[in-house]
This record gives C-alpha cells, structure tokens and sequence, in this order.
C-alpha cells in the first residue's frame, strides 16, 4: 500500500511516516498543501493522511481539489479542530475519515487498515491463497505454523499480490503500490525482491505461485 502523509509539523510528519513504514507500507511525505497537489496531480496513492491547517493551500482545498478527478483514493483527515461542524465539513467534501489530534499511533495505524481493507471482500484482515495466509494487521505471513521471514518490500509484494489474486500485476504498478518515489521503472529493485520472495514461497510451499507472464506482469494464483 502506498501512503501520501500531508502534515506541515515536519517531526510529526516524520514520526507518523517511520511508524507506518515499520508496518511495511510505501510512505512519502509532504509539508505543505501546494506540494501534496504537486504530487497527487503526478504520483497515486491508495490512501492520503491529510492535516487541514497546511501552508500555501490548506487542507480542504487539498481535499476539493483531488475529489475533483479521483474518487478512488482513501483519505484520512488528521486535525486539532475536533467541532461536530469540522468533522462534518470534511466528511462532505470527500474524506473516508477524520481522527481528531492529539491521537496514538496505533489508532492511525488501525484506522488505515480499516480504510484500505474496506473495498475488499469479506473484511477481513487474513488474505489466503492456498495454505498461505497473510495477516494485514501482525503484518506477518504463514504457511501452516511456518512463519515466513520475509523483508517489509517482500511483504507490500506479497499483500499488494494476493489483493489481486488472478490478475496480472505490472512492476510498475507495484512500483506505484509498494514503493516510494525513490525506485524508478527502471530500477532493478522489483525484480531482485520478487525472485526473493518467490524463492522463499517456493521453500515453504514446495511450489510458486506467483508466475511472470510475459507483457503482462506478476500474477498469484492458487494451485
């Protein structure tokens, strides 16, 4: 999953980034409102975290301005004006969610796993594929009692992988999805995680699921 964190308290920002990365999720960051339309206006995002008092443009006409063109992607309003009005405000203009400052980490964390997981069947934070389970909120991989050992890139792969079970996945979609904006698709980054993971599910499994279809891309399937 990817995440755009707009918050202008540069340590907050920073610490709310650092807390979401050791979850494994892909993190940019952005201190002004002018900036975060720069990027959203190039770059996609499953889910945005948004502070609404931004410099150069504030938060709402963030907000309005990507609601404009994309409806698809989450955002999740972070503030220190916790007004019946505000909340109401932000939800009409097009937020998923709204957490009042000051807040605990691990309520943000848990609000965006119930924003991102939302829009997929069932509602249930254990993705399967065979005797492989993926548990999205311990972040942790299994086959039977077997803990998987895998790397924070190698788990975004697998979790944005058995998201889309069946259907081709382009390195660059995983590059949108798994990565921030350091790797490009150039970048012999994806592949190199890939065939680790792959190596790993092979261990574990006695056989690989995921399959390279030619211009196409990566795709899971169960066997």
């Amino acid at each position: 999953m990817r995440i755009l964190v707009v918050e202008d308290e540069r340590v907050l920002c920073d610490a709310i980034a650092r807390s979401l990365r050791n979850l494994a999720y892909s993190v940019d960051c952005s201190y002004d409102g002018r900036q975060a339309l720069e990027i959203l206006a190039v770059e996609s995002f499953d889910l945005v975290v948004l502070d609404l008092n931004l410099p150069h443009a504030d938060g709402m006409t963030v907000l309005k301005t990507l609601r404009k063109d994309d409806r698809e992607t989450k955002v999740l309003i972070l503030s220190a004006r916790c007004e019946v009005a505000d909340k109401v405000a932000g939800l009409d203009a097009g937020a998923n969610d709204y957490l009042t400052k000051p807040f605990h980490l691990d309520e943000l964390a848990a609000r965006i796993r119930s924003l991102t997981l939302r829009r997929f069947t069932q509602d249930d934070v254990v993705l399967t594929c065979g005797s492989l389970c993926f548990n999205t909120k311990l972040r942790m991989a299994t086959v039977g009692d077997e803990v998987l050992s895998l790397t924070r890139k190698e788990m975004g792969i697998l979790e944005h992988l058995m998201l889309n079970q069946g259907r081709p996945i382009s390195q660059e979609e995983l590059i949108e999805h798994v990565w921030d904006g350091s790797v490009n698709s150039f970048s012999n980054s994806v592949r190199v995680h890939i065939s680790s993971l792959r190596k790993k599910l092979r261990c574990a499994l006695g056989h690989d699921p995921i399959r390279n279809r030619i211009g196409e891309g990566y795709v899971m399937e169960e066997v």
